[in-house]
């Protein structure tokens, strides 16, 4: 009976996580899906909308500013009103705001669509993550911590292909796949359950009230936007980098993105031994290591083989960033404000994205070239690395114990 039970149970847990890995990857369908279609965008307003060169950009990578305005909202929510119906709520407005510009024939309401789309997909992250963290314990949460990031890279990459292949015949095409996510609210409804602590005001016994650990918690906030900072440099400076060697062929540069998307996922997958092995300092003291070499390799790169290599190396520092990073805030919060700090998460990660590009601009206009800036915060992910490698000298950190799914 009991090998039953536990079999019941398993089967249970698997599949609610596939449905909250689904979801989790509805964030990177986000970004990637309609990025190929950017020069189609401008090439279709450009002559029409005079402010056209920089509301395209915002187009593509509003949203993320939007998320990290939204998300703290979004995990208050979710703690007030419960996980699930927001969830399954805002995977339907995620599902129609993203296949709204479709329809438009104006830039400005394109834009101001894709806004609220990043509130839609803020709440949706925020959630999944919060029922993983309610879910699951211990080491089976840490699984699912590292499952969640694999799947987001594996769709991200797929999706990448698909909305550039769609984007071929029209820039409209791409944004009809956002559609596609209304068929899982029903699976949702039908597979998810809310936790009982949810929602309500009540102590919650086992986590206790109001004891959430702040140190780890504002560590993992701004130790996962300093990483998005530094992770964002390779994708969105890399093209201009190549451009400048020589290389103009959207193949090469495509390729070059794709590389780091595989680079990301090989790093989550090696996620779980590098923690075994290294501990959560030491994992972040590589993870910064490796950010540090492939910034460093990318400002002196001379070809493109050189440019492939240093990508591959800073993806696979990336893919290690955000569940080592989300790991501890999860354990550090109690069970009745694990959406308010997940959301807090959500908001720094997304907020890293987004000034990413901002804070390069202003190094360089101290540092003179795109590469010397780079060269610049290249030594600064290493003097982090650095620092967590004294702080595991100094303070090494317990293991936790592994637990199991609960379903409490």
């Amino acid at each position: 009976m009991t090998d039953t039970h536990l079999h019941s149970r398993k089967a249970r847990g698997s599949r609610e996580g596939i449905v909250l890995m689904l979801g989790s990857s509805l964030t990177i369908m986000g970004a990637v899906m309609v990025a190929p279609i950017l020069p189609k965008l401008g090439a279709e307003f450009g002559p029409l909308e005079p402010h056209a060169d920089m509301l395209v950009p915002v187009a593509i990578t509003g949203p993320a500013l939007a998320i990290a305005l939204f998300a703290p909202l979004a995990g208050w929510l979710a703690d007030r009103l419960g996980r699930k119906n927001l969830l399954m709520l805002a995977t339907l407005i995620y599902a129609l705001l993203g296949a709204v510009p479709a329809l438009l024939h104006d830039l400005q309401s394109i834009v101001i669509v894709r806004l609220l789309f990043g509130c839609a997909e803020a709440a949706v992250m925020t959630c999944c993550a919060t029922l993983i963290a309610d879910y699951w314990h211990g080491e089976e949460r840490l699984r699912y911590i590292n499952l969640q990031v694999v799947s987001i890279g594996l769709v991200g990459a797929i999706f990448f292909v698909i909305g550039g292949a769609l984007g071929e015949h029209s820039w409209r095409t791409p944004f009809l796949l956002y559609l596609l996510p209304v068929l899982l609210v029903p699976v949702m409804l039908k597979v998810l359950w809310e936790p009982q602590h949810s929602g309500n005001t009540q102590p919650d016994p086992h986590t206790g009230a109001g004891k959430v650990a702040c140190v780890p918690v504002l560590i993992g906030y701004l130790l996962v936007l300093v990483g998005m900072v530094l992770n964002f440099i390779v994708p969105v400076q890399t093209p201009a980098l190549l451009v400048a060697m020589g290389v103009t062929s959207s193949t090469l540069i495509g390729a070059s993105a794709g590389l780091g998307l595989l680079a990301t996922l090989a790093g989550s997958l090696l996620w779980p031994l590098c923690r075994r092995r290294l501990g959560v300092y030491g994992c972040n003291a590589l993870l910064l290591a490796l950010l540090a070499l492939g910034l460093w390799l990318l400002a002196h790169a001379q070809s493109y083989q050189a440019v492939l290599l240093a990508v591959f190396i800073h993806g696979a520092g990336a893919g290690l960033l955000v569940p080592n990073a989300m790991a501890p805030v999860m354990n550090a919060l109690t069970a009745r404000t694990r959406g308010r700090g997940l959301g807090g998460f959500t908001a720094s990660l997304y907020l890293g994205q987004f000034v990413s590009p901002l804070l390069v601009g202003a190094v360089v206009s101290i540092t003179g070239t795109l590469p010397a800036a780079i060269t610049t915060m290249a030594a600064a992910s290493l003097l982090g690395a650095v620092l967590w490698l004294l702080a595991q000298w100094l303070m090494p950190a317990t293991p936790q114990p592994a637990g199991s799914a609960s379903h409490s």
